[in-house]
């Protein structure tokens, strides 16, 4: 045994182990998302879409560009370099998208399309320019599977509890089960097989699909919503103009006391909701909700609600608040 630290030797990340570098992985991957039953390349390629991308010069520009390009788009992109120098924050949330935006109104582009740093995450911005949240990628995905399934089919949708309901409205479009799990990817996956679903991820734009793999994948996310767009008429701003249009507000307060009295005090206000405690505490009516759990990683109390109007959502917020 070493008696003291200063004893131990001491080396560069360089000198430790060893690496090696697998060249097709990359080409493996989309080579099995083409074998998907749900992915049909030749119906997209008709298409001919224009697409503006922002890889945040992480791991996406490594993969996304040969993706849509193998599936015929046209391309207009920005921060391709893979060297993860960060030009933005890298989270794809719309307050970090306006460079992409920009690029959409500029070039034209149909849809806009952002990746986070390691591409598990795809956030989406509309003809317009406007980024139009990042659960609407899970939406999307979900649709252009299961509207090539028999209706009502018996397949099941997968979603942590503090995804939109723009993500339940589209299981339930199809006759397909909808089932939530706590938040967390490993939670969300372990729920995914446990029920044997067809398709789930996280309102965070991260899709899963188990037939590919048990874990999310943008790559799979891009190919799901051209597939989705590509069978539908009518503009990505169209199609969120169809569906039911939710507003989420989220808060967070420092984490202070035990909270099962406030989970108590909530039920007991709340009494005509559909309590679900999985994960804290998850409120919910047809048309809204809010979930109400501590952090995982910050010693912070965690609020997110969803209603119809950004007020009742809020009033929901106010009401966690008012019960701390």
């Amino acid at each position: 045994l070493v008696d003291h630290p200063a004893k131990l030797a001491r080396c560069g990340w360089n000198q430790i182990g060893s690496w090696s570098q697998d060249a097709d992985a990359i080409s493996r991957h989309l080579a099995a998302l083409w074998q998907l039953p749900f992915i049909d390349v030749e119906a997209i390629r008709k298409r001919r879409f224009h697409v503006a991308l922002d890889c945040v010069r992480g791991a996406g520009g490594a993969v996304i560009p040969g993706l849509l390009e193998h599936l015929g788009c046209t391309v207009a992109a920005i921060n391709l370099e893979v060297d993860g120098k960060f030009p933005r924050e890298p989270e794809p949330i719309p307050e970090n998208l306006g460079a992409l935006s920009a690029l959409v109104r500029e070039s034209g582009a149909a849809i806009g399309m952002a990746v986070d740093p390691d591409v598990d995450r795809l956030a989406l911005v509309d003809e317009h320019g406007t980024p139009i949240g990042e659960d609407y990628t899970l939406a999307f995905a979900a649709h252009a599977i299961l509207g090539q399934r028999p209706v009502p089919s018996e397949d099941t949708v997968v979603a942590n509890l503090s995804t939109s309901l723009v993500v339940e409205d589209a299981a339930r479009f199809h006759g397909a089960r909808f089932v939530r799990a706590p938040v967390g990817e490993a939670n969300v996956v372990a729920a995914i097989r446990a029920e044997q679903a067809i398709i789930g991820g996280e309102g965070n734009g991260g899709v899963i699909v188990p037939a590919l793999h048990s874990g999310r994948d943008a790559p799979l996310g891009v190919a799901l919503v051209l597939q989705y767009l590509a069978r539908e008429d009518g503009t990505v701003s169209d199609r969120v103009g169809r569906a039911a249009r939710y507003h989420i507000v989220k808060a967070k307060v420092p984490l202070g006391q035990e909270l099962q009295d406030t989970y108590r005090a909530m039920e007991s206000r709340f009494p005509d909701a559909i309590a679900d405690r999985q994960d804290g505490l998850r409120l919910a009516w047809p048309d809204r909700w809010v979930h109400l759990r501590p952090s995982g990683t910050e010693p912070v109390i965690r609020i997110i609600a969803e209603a119809s109007t950004e007020v009742a959502a809020g009033e929901l917020i106010s009401a966690c608040r008012e019960s701390l």
